[in-house]
This record gives C-alpha cells, sequence and structure tokens, in this order.
C-alpha cells in the first residue's frame, strides 16, 4: 500500500494534478446539473487515465496517447457539463502539463491549439460568457504549466545523466587506483628482489667465507649472522611474493559502483574469488560491457534485476549477463549493442546474445585471458 502510494499520489507531478483535480470537484456544485452521473464519470475518468501513466512502461507509446485522448475527452465532457462553473478547464491545464512531460515541445503545441479549439467550441456552444476570454485565460495558465513540466523535466533528466557520469567516474577511478596501486607494488617488490635481495646474497657469501677461516668459522658470532642473514633473504623473498600476490584489480567493486546510482535495475554480482585481474584494459572492456547491459536493461527491458555472473574456465574468462525483464520480438543489435559488441572484438572476445527461457536477453562473452590474470590465482 505505501509503495502503490509514493507511485501515485506523492509523485511531483500526481500531487499537485489531484489537488487540482479535487478543486474542480468542489467547484462543480455550480455547474448546471452537479448531480449528472455523466460529469462525475468524466471526473473519475479524468483522475483514472492520469494516474495510469504511471503504471504504463514507456515503450506503450500508443497506449499513452489513447489515456491522453481519454483524458482529454473527459476533461471536456466535464467543462461541458460545468461550462459555469469557471474552474472546469483548470482539468486541461494539468493535461498540458503531463503531455508537456512525455512529447516534444511542437507534438504538445499542435495538440494544445486543437485541446483550446475544442474548449472554445464547448464554452460556445454551451452558451459560456466569454468563451473566447476563458479559453484564452486557461491557455495562458496552459503555456505557463507546460514550460514548468518542461523544465522540470529537463532538470531530472540532466540530474540522472549526472548520476551516471558521477557513477562512470568512480568506477573508472577505482579501476585506475587498483592499477596504480598494483604498479607501485611491483615496483616494490622488484627493488626489494633486486637490491635488498641482491646485497643480501654478496653479505652471505661473505659469511660463508668467514666461516670457513679456522679462526673465525667456530665463533658463535659469525654463525648467528649466517643464520640472521639467510632469515632475513627468506622473509624478503616471502615479502616480494606477497606483493606480487595482491596485484589485481577490485571489478566488483568498480561495477556496483557503477550500479549504484540506477534506481533500477539492481545489480546481482557473482564474480568467481579466484579472477584478480592485472591487465586495465580487460578490466575497462568489462565494465563498459555491464554498463551498456545495465542501460538496455532499464531503458528497454525495464527490468528489475541484472545478474552478472563472471567465471574463469582454464585460459578463458567468461561472463553471463541476464536480466529479468521481457524482450518483445527478435533481437535487435542498436548502436549500444553493436557498441558493446565492437569492444568485446578489440579485447580478442566473442559475444553471442540470445533470449533466455524467461524471454529476457542474455548476453554471454568470453575473453582469453593471455596473463590478464594474476598466475596465482590460477592455482
Amino acid at each position: 500500500m505505501t509503495t502503490l502510494l509514493r507511485r501515485t499520489v506523492l509523485q511531483p507531478m500526481n500531487l499537485p494534478a489531484l489537488l487540482t483535480w479535487l478543486a474542480v470537484a468542489l467547484s462543480l456544485r455550480y455547474a448546471q446539473n452537479p448531480t449528472s452521473p455523466v460529469l462525475w464519470l468524466a471526473m473519475l475518468g479524468f483522475a483514472a487515465a492520469f494516474l495510469a501513466h504511471d503504471f504504463l512502461p514507456d515503450r506503450r507509446v500508443y497506449a499513452r496517447a489513447v489515456l491522453f485522448a481519454l483524458e482529454a475527452a473527459s476533461a471536456l465532457t466535464v467543462c461541458w457539463f460545468a461550462s459555469r462553473g469557471g474552474a472546469s478547464p483548470a482539468l486541461l491545464v494539468v493535461m498540458v502539463a503531463h503531455m508537456s512531460m512525455v512529447y516534444p515541445r511542437g507534438v504538445v503545441i499542435v495538440l494544445s491549439v486543437a485541446i483550446n479549439l475544442a474548449l472554445y467550441l464547448v464554452l460556445v456552444h454551451a452558451h459560456s460568457p466569454a468563451p473566447l476570454v476563458i479559453t484564452l485565460i486557461f491557455a495562458g495558465f496552459q503555456s505557463f504549466a507546460a514550460l514548468i513540466a518542461r523544465y522540470a523535466r529537463s532538470a531530472e533528466q540532466t540530474r540522472d545523466q549526472l548520476a551516471l557520469v558521477n557513477a562512470d567516474l568512480l568506477a573508472t577511478r577505482a579501476l585506475l587506483a587498483d592499477s596504480a596501486r598494483d604498479a607501485e607494488r611491483l615496483r616494490m617488490a622488484r627493488e626489494l628482489h633486486d637490491v635488498a635481495g641482491h646485497k643480501l646474497t654478496a653479505m652471505m657469501l661473505n659469511l660463508r667465507l668467514l666461516a670457513a677461516e679456522p679462526d673465525l668459522g667456530q665463533r658463535r658470532e659469525v654463525q648467528l649472522a649466517q643464520q640472521l642473514a639467510s632469515e632475513l633473504l627468506g622473509d624478503i623473498r616471502g615479502v616480494v611474493q606477497a606483493l606480487r600476490d595482491a596485484r589485481g584489480l577490485d571489478l566488483a567493486t568498480a561495477l556496483r559502483a557503477l550500479a549504484a546510482p540506477m534506481p533500477k535495475p539492481t545489480l546481482d554480482l557473482s564474480i568467481d574469488a579466484d579472477i584478480h585481474l592485472t591487465d586495465p584494459a580487460l578490466a575497462e572492456t568489462l565494465l563498459r560491457v555491464v554498463q551498456e547491459a545495465l542501460t538496455n536493461s532499464a531503458r528497454h527491458a525495464e527490468a528489475d534485476r541484472v545478474s552478472v555472473d563472471i567465471r574463469r574456465d582454464g585460459a578463458t574468462l567468461r561472463i553471463l549477463i541476464e536480466d529479468d525483464g521481457r524482450v518483445r520480438g527478435a533481437l535487435h543489435e542498436g548502436n549500444g549493442l553493436a557498441g558493446m559488441r565492437e569492444r568485446v572484438a578489440a579485447a580478442g572476445g566473442i559475444m553471442a546474445l540470445s533470449h533466455s527461457p524467461r524471454g529476457a536477453m542474455r548476453i554471454e562473452a568470453s575473453f582469453p585471458l593471455n596473463g590478464a590474470i594474476h598466475p596465482v590465482a590460477q592455482a
């Protein structure tokens, strides 16, 4: 019940629209026949058609047009029965503001002119006083409401785009930070191995020569120095190995940062524990593939969840992406999927698209590792 309330009444556009509808309903007591069932049926029809938009997928263009037509017919019917009430044309103000959030500016202007012409004819036929003045007044209100709604819609889209760009930057920064840390670990490992290891080896050789001297070989200090040098060399080799083993990009953190600002779909991520990528280019490719999959699922499949499964199969890295949406008709590769395929091919991989048993789109890609994964993780 709470979710339904948030999805309908508490939406930024819906709340003022319902308050306007309530104000019109209160003004109907001044109508010529305020108890007419047709009048109240038209009022309920307008409210139902308006709220039904929230439950309609974005791709249902024709169904949305039918709802707008029902809104227009209901509002004009109310104006017919309450031509002297004064407030009934406010329903058309709500409708035009709603249309401006869905249709381009030119379409809204043409539809607004047609709606106001119909309003004028309704008022003239109902013998309303000053029908032209009333029409022009409410046309001005419509223009103002449409302008505010369009700017609000533009602000929402800009905010969403900035959130996605910010998530993209955070994900890329996470990969770059991991790559920089890996480079620093590798440099430190090499320095320890080449400098400290070399000098300790030379020290051990010199201690061995001293131990071969008859006067010094039996001294406890020389034997202890040999033991400490040997242990220290083993410790350094252990540190060097640990630094090399710690390499690998944190792909999971980057992917979760990428999906965080999107309200839908939710990312279900599964990555093999033995996957520690060391190739930033391959990690970037995986990041972009998942990013495009999330965008497609949100725009076209209207999915609630997207599962991403990354596995290692010998010398091959496999990624499987599947959502809980539904693809209608044959799969068609637009610019996004074509770009995804090009990225996969540039990384030496192959990609396949198919339908899941539930009718959703499934994306499968495989990449040759070619040293892109840390060798210790392959055990």
